[in-house]
């Protein structure tokens, strides 16, 4: 069996070598992006220049440094060939696809975006650089699809340093939210079918993103704020103002996915605010409560068939969570976030290795999964790949 795993992990290493090596043209780099990705799937614990290096047998980190910095080549259309290879391996025409950021702590004031601002990643302010993802999942895996790096509107400030980090003089000020439409548009143009997407009260309060998503006919559940107000008949109401007219008998308890503790267990109810398209489409209010803490609400901005029930409403909602264990993936498995780079150019290009690497993982899992006999069960980790890296 190990013999066929390894098979599968080699013939997906080869598709990503591939992908990237097209985009390189001299020889002599293209076996450096084979030893960096050769790195990223290895079991090396800090997969950083210099261990790469030593990993693939080099003596300095230079060859490793010029792939990500000074070497032409065009980390968007490699991008471009990782939503391809997504596509065809994970995206099974009723994908969900989750916008959320995450902080990549940093040191100094060089790295290109970084600033003292707040990171969930380790939920207080820090001195770090912001990027923005899009996760697909689907009944075939979950991995990271679209990346942005946030560049704080004080960077604009000041050329000279958007200059020392390479940030391009075309890149202007974006805020997450219109990162993440960005993203979103991209996605679709490139032929990702989304049944759903998701995200936190970020994108939730954006109504810009919202309207996008509807003109698109793309269901969404989406956070908000509790002070977050929309139109009900003809007058305005915040969202904790309209759940907390509902009478008991309008809540229902059911669960949204599986945790690590067994399933997650809330109170759900679903309130109508206005009809989006009469027979097909209807706007909702959706507020999840805490069983143990019921003073504990979320909200959420909710459009959806008129034929879709609450379960599957928050069977949808669910699947946000998604990109909190593809983010501890990537970092955990492939070094997402191990980088040390400064330019804004060399960001994208080891993210975007990362990303490729981290889902080719994915999909090497799915048809190791899919080939295993019956006897030896369902279980099935990331993790199992280290033992059978021979790459």
């Amino acid at each position: 069996m190990a013999k066929k795993k390894m098979k599968d992990l080699s013939k997906g290493y080869e598709e990503v070598c591939e992908a990237v090596c097209s985009l390189l043209s001299r020889s002599e780099i293209k076996g450096v992006a084979r030893d960096y990705i050769r790195g990223l799937l290895s079991h090396v614990e800090r997969k950083n220049g210099w261990q790469l290096a030593e990993e693939s047998g080099h003596t300095t980190p230079y060859a490793i440094q010029h792939l990500l910095g000074r070497a032409k080549w065009d980390a968007e259309a490699l991008r471009d060939k990782l939503i391809d290879y997504v596509r065809c391996y994970m995206d099974d025409g009723a994908s969900v696809l989750v916008l959320d950021e995450t902080g990549f702590i940093k040191k100094g004031r060089a790295s290109a975006g970084v600033a003292r601002q707040y990171s969930g990643t380790a939920g207080r302010i820090e001195n770090c650089q912001i990027g923005v993802f899009l996760t697909i999942a689907s009944s075939r895996g979950a991995t990271l699809l679209d990346r942005r790096l946030y560049i704080p509107e004080s960077w604009f400030e000041d050329r000279a340093r958007c200059q020392a980090a390479h940030i391009p003089d075309s890149i202007q000020f974006a805020t997450k939210i219109e990162l993440a439409q960005h993203m979103l548009e991209h996605a679709i143009g490139q032929g990702i079918q989304a049944r759903w997407v998701l995200g936190d009260a970020v994108y939730g309060n954006a109504s810009a993103l919202r309207q996008m998503l509807e003109q698109c006919e793309i269901n969404y559940v989406l956070g908000v704020s509790a002070t977050h107000k929309m139109w009900v008949d003809i007058s305005q109401a915040s969202a904790a103002q309209l759940i907390a007219a509902l009478e008991p008998q309008q809540w229902q308890r059911c669960a949204c996915g599986q945790g690590t503790k067994g399933p997650r267990v809330y109170d759900w109810a679903l309130y109508p605010i206005n009809t989006a398209d009469e027979l097909k489409k209807q706007r909702y209010l959706l507020a999840r409560r805490s069983v143990r803490e019921p003073s504990e609400i979320a909200y959420y901005r909710v459009y959806a068939p008129a034929s879709a029930s609450l379960k599957e409403i928050v069977e949808a909602a669910g699947q946000r969570w998604t990109i909190e264990c593809v983010f501890e993936s990537a970092k955990g498995e492939v070094g997402l976030d191990q980088y040390e780079v400064r330019k804004w150019h060399s960001w994208y290009r080891h993210i975007t290795l990362a990303m490729f690497a981290h889902a080719m993982l994915v999909a090497t899992r799915q048809q190791v999964k899919k080939k295993r006999p019956a006897k030896m069960g369902s279980a099935s980790s990331l993790l199992h790949f280290k033992r059978v890296r021979g790459l």
